[in-house]
């Protein structure tokens, strides 16, 4: 049994290995391509260092972990089913059934390698991916000058003890600074007590934000006296303005928030996610969106396993001369069509206000149902 465990592993680990490597040198070819556009570019604010070419190269290449993590679920299934179809055709499993490998036990042989595709994946999806893809991005903007999203950059809400403070980023500098920097301050009448202007902010280690050359405005309201007639008012408001030049504000906002806010949220690990949405939830804000990102990411490595389920009924097929490329393409356009329905259901859970783990469990839930009823009726039935 350990020689044919050698030889199931070996396979299919070197034809998941080999898949995924086309893929990625696919996704790096088209990415370069796109990245031609900006060569001999600056950031266009006075900035003297030029966008070249091994600039692109290192922006593509430091891609390529988040590639690999999308990826890993249909490389395990094509490379898999490579192997289990390429072993039915030259009559290989058929020998290995009279050794002694039953359903059950190619089913446990191929769960135990995919239980190690959904380790790496998850190792690289949560610690090796956000990081690289954070660099990647602060690395075109150097060049191109900025993070940011759309016309107004990002918005965040924090409640504290007293008061509810709702902050503007505009944009992230490449020195992972924040730019355009607003606070809106409010009590719990939801008046605004005090506004916050800062060109450039820093994130303190401290649990707090330096701004600097702040323009503070602070609002102060007080009661008109009993003895004012009708027509006069019967408050009071007085404005006081002040800079500072290294404002601190205590918050509990950090750098990763302020990224999920600016970048995209499938970019950001899990735990950070997880943050995110507490902190949202804890500040009266609609995370339906971040949950459906969060869960996500926590069931797509487990796809892995419904992949090698998948796959193994492709071992008891009877092939024709040449007939394996059919059902390598059948594979292919299986994971492209879990790939797209991994996405499409998370646009649909966000709009129909779905549970979030409904959302982001619905596909592999399908495609599992599909693999189990395969191997019942391919497999168990023969």
């Amino acid at each position: 049994m350990k020689t044919i465990r050698r030889l199931i592993y070996g396979e299919v680990a070197s034809a998941i290995a080999l898949v995924a490597l086309g893929f990625l040198a696919l996704f790096f070819f088209f990415d370069l391509v796109d990245e031609l556009q900006y060569l001999g570019k600056n950031n266009g604010v006075g900035g003297s260092d030029i966008y070249e070419i091994r600039h692109a190269l290192l922006y593509v290449t430091l891609l390529v972990p988040n590639h690999l993590y999308e990826l890993m679920p249909i490389s395990v299934l094509i490379g898999t089913i490579f192997v289990m179809a390429r072993l039915a055709q030259s009559s290989e499993y058929t020998i290995l059934r009279t050794s002694g490998l039953g359903p059950w036990r190619a089913l446990k042989l191929l769960l135990t390698l995919g239980a190690v595709c959904v380790v790496f994946s998850f190792a690289v999806g949560d610690y090796i991916a956000p990081p690289s893809e954070r660099a990647a991005q602060l690395l075109k903007a150097r060049y191109q000058g900025k993070i940011t999203v759309g016309q107004t950059g990002a918005w965040l809400k924090e409640k504290q003890a007293y008061n509810t403070y709702v902050v503007n980023v505009k944009e992230l500098s490449p020195e992972n600074e924040m730019r355009g920097v607003q606070v809106f301050e409010f009590d719990n009448r939801g008046q605004v007590v005090s506004t916050t202007e800062a060109p450039v902010a820093e994130f303190s280690a401290s649990d707090a934000w330096v701004m600097k050359t702040a323009q503070r405005a602070e609002f102060e309201v007080t009661s008109g006296t009993s003895t004012a007639g009708p027509g006069s008012p019967p408050q009071a408001a007085k404005v006081t303005r002040a800079t500072v030049q290294n404002f601190r504000w205590p918050t509990e906002i950090t750098a990763e928030m302020v990224s999920v806010a600016l970048l995209k949220p499938e970019r950001m690990g899990t735990i950070d996610l997880f943050n995110y949405v507490r902190h949202l939830d804890a500040n009266g804000q609609t995370a339906q969106r971040y949950e459906i990102e969060f869960w996500k990411k926590v069931f797509y490595p487990l796809s892995c396993l419904v992949m090698v389920i998948l796959a193994l009924p492709f071992a008891y097929l009877h092939f024709r001369s040449g007939g394996i490329a059919g059902y390598v393409f059948a594979g292919v356009m299986i994971g492209i069509s879990f790939f797209l329905l991994n996405n499409v259901f998370g646009y649909i859970g966000n709009l129909n206000n779905w549970k979030p783990w409904l959302a982001a469990a619905t596909p592999g839930l399908m495609y599992m149902a599909v693999s189990l009823g395969a191997f019942g009726w391919l497999v168990l039935r023969r």
